[in-house]
């Protein structure tokens, strides 16, 4: 557990305030660093192990950040229990396949899910109206299956998710943004939690560094949430996107003989 040496323990605590900072920032997406700042900052190169311990890092900050959402009314307990539930089953299966896939295809695929990701999120508008909902009445056979799907992809990559999670709820639950964000939480931190337990159960866990994130995670969201109102918001997402593209593009260079 602490196979580190002090120049990582720091390192790991800069991850966690790199990733706490940009979730401040733009409120979204910051998770999907915190694998390969782990393995490439950190030089932390086990693959099952960092995906194991970034999901459980992802799902303590999750519902962390769910209590003033939650003080806020704007989680919806009904739907969020029920997308949590189902997609626990998605969870698991996604996990175990994830587990048995070697560590360079998974880093590799996962970089495909991060340029995917970057591209939502740089094309994405910010809604004229919080209030407004995507459809007026909840579809809960759909929510279900969004629900199975969405945790499927979270077991797999050992993500939280929420930005697969944050439209499911909109879509399936008939929410508005407002509280499909607020709501999303209960998910993804059930979602990182989930994957966490199946990843220790096989020792693919740090708790140790765990810590370090979350420690860092808290002092770079305050930074963060300090300047978001500094600059507009859809700018700050852009230039996430495209950090995120970066990364990615790196990590495919760095994985792609797994496919050779």
């Amino acid at each position: 557990m602490f196979d580190l040496s002090f120049i990582q323990i720091i390192l790991s605590i800069i991850s966690g305030l790199i990733v706490g900072f940009s979730l401040g920032l733009i409120g979204g997406g910051g998770s999907i660093l915190a694998i390969p700042l782990l393995i490439y900052l950190v030089g932390y190169n086990h693959p099952h192990i960092v995906i194991g311990t970034t999901a459980l890092a992802v799902g303590i900050n999750a519902y962390l950040n769910l209590i003033p959402h939650a003080r806020k009314k704007n989680v919806k307990f009904k739907p969020g229990i029920i997308f949590s539930i189902f997609g626990v089953f998605g969870v698991l299966l996604g996990a175990q396949l994830g587990l048995i896939t070697p560590g360079k295809k998974l880093l590799f695929l996962f970089a495909i899910v991060m340029i995917i990701i970057a591209i939502n999120m740089y094309r994405k508008k910010c809604p004229n109206n919080v209030n407004e909902k995507v459809n007026k009445k909840p579809n809960y056979y759909l929510l279900i299956l969004y629900a199975f799907l969405v945790g499927f992809a979270s077991g797999y990559f050992g993500i939280g998710g929420g930005f697969m999670i944050v439209p499911s709820l909109m879509y399936g639950a008939g929410l508005n943004i407002l509280n499909a964000i607020g709501t999303s939480l209960l998910s993804v931190g059930t979602f990182g939690i989930t994957t966490a337990i199946r990843y220790s159960l096989s020792g693919k866990i740090n708790i140790f560094i765990t810590i370090l994130y979350i420690s860092g995670g808290i002092f770079g969201g305050w930074i963060g949430a300090h300047f978001a109102h500094k600059v507009p918001r859809m700018l700050l997402t852009k230039i996430f996107a495209i950090i995120i593209i970066i990364v990615a593009i790196y990590m495919i260079y760095e994985n792609i003989t797994a496919f050779l």
